[in-house]
């Protein structure tokens, strides 16, 4: 019997007739989050905030949305106390809630999120932006208050991300509080198809080169990242974005790589809160196993996800795009030659998705919408056992997201 993680809750899973092996990664030990971010910033990778801020500045701290397990209302409390350090008052931040094109935050979900700071912040709008510069030619759209403000920070997660390598840095500025352009240009194909863009690479990683340079041009001056494992947070670096996540990401390898050298039938990929509320970031699991560094299934082979979904397909402009194409798809392989060409800004997670679809299936249980999963090439089930064929061999990662197969 193993645990999954399904929303907030476990889920025992009991194959009989399977070989059955976990991979759970070392994870790293958590950590008190409030007292080593202070510590951090009292002793950032770069300049201090307080000496890059004048009493005359207005700020913006862009935060992750409720797509990240980031703890925004701690690094927000370290974040505000230095700048008052440097002579600026709350009442000259605006706090912008990161969306990209996801669903906006509502008032309960921020008050539970920032508590005490939710009367400083604003939902991200990408149809309200300015250009601040350009990067390979792709003008860089950032959100009016973001790009009004006189210093911008930003907090994080320094997560394995399927293009970027590890998310947090710059990448919450630049695409949480971004425009439709530079969405549409690094979530493009021929940026995905790119030599280095993959899961768990920062260095030579085109993607990742992008963002830090459209941060630049926004001028990202601060970061107060986090990373994490299964025990909980497990890392914190403030500081040049580029610095931070370079650290936490070397943080994050050393805890969250589980070497592989079998091949499995189907592999059990475990989401949990907040990744499977929806199934644009439920789906995430899947890619993450079939083109990560070391995929570990046979020819054949299936994923299978345990996700709630009581989102559904997701709520936001690029959740519905997503379910749009793979709604309407004939097959994987016609999804995927189609979209070659081309897509709409949040389409690209079903260019990938159908990339993995090409060689595996994807089976998704415990869901409230099977109907809709069936929708979108995918296939349902009610438990993880009626997924997987009697005597399988099975990997089961129970926290995929933060799980690197290597």
């Amino acid at each position: 019997m193993v645990d999954v993680p399904l929303g907030r809750e476990t889920i025992s899973i009991e194959l009989p007739s399977c070989a059955v092996t976990t991979a759970v990664p070392e994870g790293g030990d958590e950590i008190d989050v409030g007292a080593q971010a202070r510590g951090e910033m009292a002793d950032p990778l770069g300049r201090p905030l307080a000496e890059r801020v004048t009493p005359d500045d207005q700020v913006a701290i862009v935060v992750t949305d409720v797509t990240r397990a980031t703890p925004d209302d701690i690094l927000l409390d370290v974040l505000l106390a230095e700048l008052d350090r440097g002579g600026v008052d709350r009442e000259q931040v605006t706090v912008v809630i990161g969306l990209g094109l996801h669903r906006p935050m509502t008032d309960e979900e921020i008050e539970a999120a920032l508590g005490e700071h939710a009367d400083l912040t604003v939902n991200h709008d990408p149809d309200r932006t300015r250009t601040v510069g350009t990067v390979e030619d792709c003008p860089i759209e950032i959100f009016e208050p973001v790009a009004e403000a006189d210093l911008v920070c930003s907090t994080g997660m320094v997560e394995p991300h399927q293009y970027a390598g590890f998310s947090g840095g710059a990448k919450t500025a630049v695409i949480g509080a971004g425009g439709e352009a530079q969405i549409r240009y690094s979530h493009g194909p021929e940026m995905l198809a790119r030599d280095g863009v993959r899961l768990g690479r920062i260095d030579h990683n085109p993607f990742r080169a992008f963002v830090d340079d459209a941060g630049d041009a926004l001028g990202v001056d601060f970061c107060l990242n986090v990373t994490h494992g299964p025990a909980g947070i497990t890392g914190v670096a403030a500081g040049e974005p580029r610095n931070v996540v370079e650290s936490l990401a070397a943080t994050a390898r050393e805890a969250l790589s589980v070497e592989i050298s079998e091949e499995y039938d189907a592999v059990v990929a475990g989401i949990g809160a907040p990744k499977d509320a929806n199934l644009y970031q439920a789906s995430r699991a899947a890619t993450y196993v079939v083109l990560g560094a070391n995929n570990p299934l046979r020819d054949g082979g299936r994923v299978v996800l345990p996700a709630r979904l009581p989102e559904g397909a997701g709520e936001g402009r690029g959740e519905q795009r997503f379910y749009d194409k793979l709604s309407a798809a004939e097959s994987a392989t016609a999804l995927y030659d189609d979209l070659r060409s081309g897509y709409e800004p949040g389409t690209q997670r079903a260019f990938v998705l159908a990339r993995a679809l090409r060689e595996h299936d994807v089976w998704v249980t415990n869901s409230g919408c099977p109907d809709l999963v069936e929708d979108c090439l995918l296939s349902a089930s009610d438990r993880v056992a009626e997924a997987i064929d009697p005597d399988s061999d099975v990997l089961v990662v129970p926290d995929a997201l933060n799980t690197l197969l290597v």
